[in-house]
């Protein structure tokens, strides 16, 4: 077989990029409308570790505005779906009995998509605001405003916005195998594609070729974008592409503890494993990231090119 590998289907299968709220920008600067929805509101509260509150069979447990009491106060306002408010809370400002916490891992894999994703939304924008205490610029005491959007510093004026971190992730082919890379603290024979930060001054294709080559010194012919996932860890943007590359022979320099051209037979064999551990073979990346979901879809890909050479040469 030769030639590229047909990547045309959308990417879909990951966690934390599903259906949404409406994040009502307009509202984030009306106290009043946001006072009059809060009773009706549902509240997702956190912890100082970024779990959220959840139920004893591990579901969600956002209680309403009312049963809360008061005003929305420090809590962060989030959006709407279907006219009700949803708001997100740190636990200090709230007393809650028994509680049960669950990090969003878990969630990710239990919640329905759109409770996943405010649960990602809400730990993204508190990590921020508990990491940015003082202003970068002077030094200053930080007031958070537009319903805890903006911090605003009290010395100088300056508005500090919440960050986040491009990174890209890159299914890399040679045509007929996938290079993946393993990290030393992951588990015994887990690899996953490629991924990297976005430096200043570069596009994202820039990256991907970097990338790839600093981690494993496999050169990129040309890739293409397929798909984002929010990645709150503490506050990724997880860009997906698919890459053609030559087919060198991977060298890893410290980064990666190993990296390695599989074919298609060994990436099939692992799907069809959907993450049962045999103790001998390869493991790859959780169903909730956008990684396994690269994975898959160049498995897809071959696939369908595979059934397509077949066909032919079979008339």
């Amino acid at each position: 077989m030769t030639g590229p590998v047909s990547l045309s289907a959308p990417l879909s299968g990951f966690a934390l990029a599903g259906d949404t709220l409406d994040r009502a920008d307009a509202l984030r600067d009306d106290a009043d409308a946001l006072a009059r929805l809060w009773p009706s509101a549902r509240v997702l509260i956190l912890d100082d570790e970024g779990r959220a509150l959840a139920q004893a069979d591990g579901a969600l447990l956002a209680s309403e505005g009312a049963s809360l009491g008061g005003g929305p106060g420090a809590s962060l306002f989030l959006g709407l779906r279907d006219g009700v408010a949803w708001f997100a809370a740190h636990a200090r400002h709230h007393v809650v009995a028994t509680p049960a916490w669950l990090d969003l891992r878990r969630a990710a894999a239990l919640w329905p998509s759109f409770e996943s994703g405010v649960f990602a939304m809400a730990r993204a924008l508190l990590h921020w605001q508990s990491s940015t205490r003082f202003c970068s610029a002077c030094g200053g005491d930080i007031t958070f405003r537009r319903a805890g959007y903006i911090a605003h510093c009290t010395r100088c004026g300056k508005d500090h916005y919440p960050r986040v971190d491009p990174a890209v992730i890159v299914a890399v082919s040679d045509g007929e195998r996938l290079l993946l890379g393993r990290q030393a603290a992951w588990p015994p024979r887990r690899y996953s594609v490629v991924a990297g930060f976005v430096e200043p001054g570069e596009t994202l294709e820039q990256t991907v070729a970097r990338e790839v080559l600093e981690e494993t010194q496999v050169r990129v012919r040309g890739c293409r974008y397929l798909g984002a996932q929010p990645w709150p860890f503490p506050g990724a943007l997880m860009l997906g592409f698919c890459a053609e590359a030559e087919p060198d022979v991977p060298q890893v320099d410290g980064e990666l503890e190993d990296a390695r051209w599989f074919p298609f037979d060994d990436i099939d064999a692992a799907l069809a494993r959907d993450g049962d551990d045999d103790g001998e073979s390869l493991l790859l990346s959780p169903s909730i990231s956008i990684a396994r979901a690269l994975i898959e879809h160049w498995h897809a890909g071959m696939r369908a090119r595979r059934a397509s050479t077949s066909a032919q040469t079979g008339r």
